[in-house]
């Protein structure tokens, strides 16, 4: 399983959301150059970057994101905002591992098989779930689409991943429920990448077990110290089961 140190950047700066709230972002007084190479320093083999200014439209850390692929040497999974072709062949060009939509596969579902079509295993979609239904435009529009059925109708085509947000679990501030995520993996044939469900180090232990999770995401509980980066990857890495020895 891999585990994705998160860095979520406005204005330059390193935040998480209160309530998925842009308007109530906690700001962390970190540099995030330096926080993106203690992730590699602790032996992350990826990196997930939103940004949340792209989110509203705005290219403001532009120079910063690029600053991080460039020195981090590790692949960068880059989300925020992402509506156009061009705004995702751009950062493919300057060197995201990854780009993750999720409003684009809303309102231009095409579009996105399509650039999955041309950049095979660089394209992640984004379902984040808020009372049983798929939300848009950065968690503020509560769409019409079922989740499972919303992933399926991407099913034929080649995905690098799904990110599943459980929006309830994750704002409420609580031990997160594995039951949506792991409903919806065992429906897809895409490798699912959880997000919102680590507090703990004995999450991402609880996580390795559900079926096809192929990852998790960690931003907050970094930035807050409740997890230790080199000790969720180590209890992430897959560990050979004791073999009976027969006679």
């Amino acid at each position: 399983m891999i585990i994705y140190p998160t860095l979520e950047l406005k204005q330059g700066k390193c935040v998480t959301l209160t309530r998925g709230r842009l308007e109530e972002a906690v700001l962390w007084h970190v540099d995030p150059v330096q926080t993106a190479r203690s992730f590699v320093e602790a032996g992350a083999e990826w990196m997930h970057i939103t940004d949340m200014d792209g989110l509203q439209g705005e290219n403001g850390n532009n120079e910063l994101i690029e600053e991080i692929i460039r020195t981090v040497g590790i692949p960068v999974q880059l989300g925020g905002g992402f509506r156009a072709r061009d705004q995702v062949e751009r950062w493919i060009d300057k060197g995201a591992g990854r780009i993750v939509v999720s409003t684009m596969a809303a309102h231009d579902p095409d579009l996105l098989r399509e650039l999955a079509k041309y950049h095979p295993d660089q394209m992640v979609l984004a379902v984040d779930i808020f009372e049983g239904s798929v939300m848009t435009e950065g968690w503020r529009s509560k769409s019409a689409f079922d989740p499972a059925e919303f992933i399926k109708a991407f099913d034929t085509a080649p995905l690098a991943g799904i990110i599943v947000t459980d929006i309830d679990a994750n704002i409420g501030d609580s031990d997160a429920s594995l039951g949506l995520i792991t409903r919806l993996a065992a429906e897809t044939r895409h490798p699912v990448i959880a997000r919102g469900t680590i507090r703990t180090v004995d999450d991402v232990a609880r996580l390795r077990y559900v079926p096809n999770i192929s990852g998790a995401l960690i931003g907050r509980a970094l930035m807050a110290r409740d997890v230790d980066l080199a000790e969720a990857l180590a209890i992430a890495q897959p560990s050979s089961e004791p073999t009976a020895e027969f006679t």
